[in-house]
C-alpha cells in the first residue's frame, strides 16, 4: 500500500499527467452533459391539444381535448400547458382562436372571471345589469374590485314637483339609496376588465352590477334627473368578508319617494 501511495503521489506531482487527467475529466463531463440534454430534448412528452377549432370565449370541455406526444423541447419555454386538467373548464381568451391541432398556450387560456363578458353568467334571474360611470377618485383609488360589495348613495338638490314644474332649493340631500350591491365587473373606457391583468391595471370607467328591475328603474330615473344635479356615489363596504353577505335592499323609502315624485316612467 505504501508503494502504491508513493507511486500515485509521483504521478500526481507530474504536471503533464495532471493536465491530461483534467482534460479527460472535462471531456467526460461535457459528453455526459450533452447526451443528457439531447436525450431530454428528444424524449417525447404527452401534452393536450385542441381536437377542434375553439372560438374566443368558448368553454373548453373534455371532448375538445386530445393528447399527443411531442419532444420536450417543444414545451421547454413553459408557454404551453402540459397537463390536460389545467385546461378543462377554462375558456379561450376573448382575443384568441385556438386552431384545431394546436397546443394550449397559456396566453390563450383564461378563467371565466377573466372574460370581459363573464358577468352575464353571474347574476340572478329577474335582475338587470346597471352600468355606473366612475373614475379613480370615486372608486377610492381603484380599490373597488369584482366580488366586492358597495352601498349606493344619492346626492341631489332638494326638490318637489308642483304641477308640471320641479321646484328646487339650495339645500343638498345626501343619503344611502341601496345597500349590499355586489360588484360584477370594473371596466376601463374601452370595455376591458380593469383587474384582468394586475401588472397592467387599467383606469376604471364603469362599475357593473345587477339589481332587481324595480331598483333598476329607480336608478335610471335618478340618472336622468339633471335638473336637480343628482349623483350616484358608490361606497365600498366589508360585506364580501362575511360568511353570509347581506341581501341587496332599499335603504331609504324617503329617497325612493323623492325620485318617484319628480319623475315618471313609461312601461
Amino acid at each position: 500500500m505504501g508503494n502504491i501511495g508513493v507511486g500515485l503521489k509521483k504521478v500526481l506531482s507530474n504536471k503533464n499527467t495532471v493536465t491530461i487527467i483534467g482534460v479527460v475529466l472535462a471531456v467526460f463531463v461535457l459528453y455526459f452533459g450533452y447526451n443528457m440534454k439531447v436525450n431530454k430534448a428528444i424524449t417525447p412528452i404527452e401534452v393536450p391539444y385542441a381536437k377542434e377549432t375553439i372560438s374566443p370565449g368558448t368553454q373548453i370541455t373534455t371532448d375538445m381535448i386530445g393528447t399527443k406526444n411531442v419532444s420536450s423541447e417543444t414545451v421547454a419555454d413553459n408557454l404551453a400547458y402540459t397537463n390536460r386538467n389545467d385546461v378543462i373548464d377554462k375558456y379561450a381568451n376573448s382575443d384568441s382562436v385556438i386552431p384545431e391541432g394546436s397546443l394550449f398556450y397559456k396566453r390563450s387560456i383564461v378563467t371565466k372571471d377573466q372574460l370581459p363578458d363573464a358577468i352575464i353568467y353571474d347574476y340572478p334571474s329577474g335582475y338587470v345589469l346597471y352600468y355606473l360611470s366612475v373614475n379613480v377618485e370615486t372608486t377610492y383609488g381603484n380599490s373597488i374590485a369584482p366580488g366586492n360589495y358597495i352601498d349606493l348613495y344619492l346626492k341631489a338638490q332638494e326638490a318637489a314637483s308642483k304641477g308640471d314644474e320641479i321646484v328646487t332649493t339650495d339645500k343638498i340631500m345626501v343619503g344611502k339609496l341601496l345597500e349590499n350591491i355586489k360588484v360584477l365587473a370594473v371596466q376601463d373606457s374601452s370595455g376591458k376588465n380593469v383587474f384582468a391583468n394586475l401588472d397592467e391595471k387599467g383606469t376604471p370607467s364603469t362599475i357593473i352590477f345587477a339589481v332587481p328591475s324595480e331598483y333598476y328603474i329607480l336608478l335610471m330615473k335618478s340618472k336622468y334627473l339633471r335638473s336637480v344635479n343628482t349623483t350616484l356615489i358608490p361606497v365600498p363596504t366589508d360585506e364580501s368578508l362575511k360568511d353570509d353577505p347581506g341581501e341587496l335592499k332599499l335603504s331609504s323609502t324617503e329617497l325612493k319617494n323623492y325620485i318617484n315624485d319628480i319623475t315618471v316612467w313609461t312601461e
